[in-house]
């Protein structure tokens, strides 16, 4: 029984394929939300402060910054059926696998991460 569950998270990995993106990228992942029986796709967009986990549980945590200047943190299962595709739109730069220390600050402050530029990307 172990066996087979186990066989089962290999093939969901393996058919899953998402981007690669580390922990300082701005990413937008559309998330499905079921509401009674209609479902609507939700854009969320914002840093990655973290990954976390290995095989069929690895989970990253975005944040953004909300109304008032209000962070809002949210943790995704990368291999979550209800996530409809993952975008990269900016490439950052940290030295950190952990970016926490963003929670700290406040506006615009909160999303400072050295940009990559695209040249440098593409060599």
């Amino acid at each position: 029984m172990a066996e087979a569950n186990e066989q089962q998270k290999e093939t969901a990995v393996a058919v899953k394929t998402t981007p690669e993106f580390r922990s300082g990228d701005t990413v937008r992942v559309h998330y499905k939300i079921i509401e009674g029986d209609k479902t609507r796709i939700q854009p969320y967009e914002g840093v990655v402060i973290s990954r976390r986990g290995e095989g069929v549980s690895k989970t990253f945590t975005v944040r953004k910054i909300g109304a008032d200047g209000i962070g809002v943190e949210r943790i995704f299962p990368l291999l979550s059926p209800n996530i409809e595709k993952i975008d990269v739109v900016k490439l950052g730069k940290s030295r950190r696998a952990k970016l926490f220390y963003l929670r700290g600050k406040v506006g615009k402050e909160a999303l400072k991460v050295k940009e990559i530029k695209k040249d440098k990307v593409s060599k």
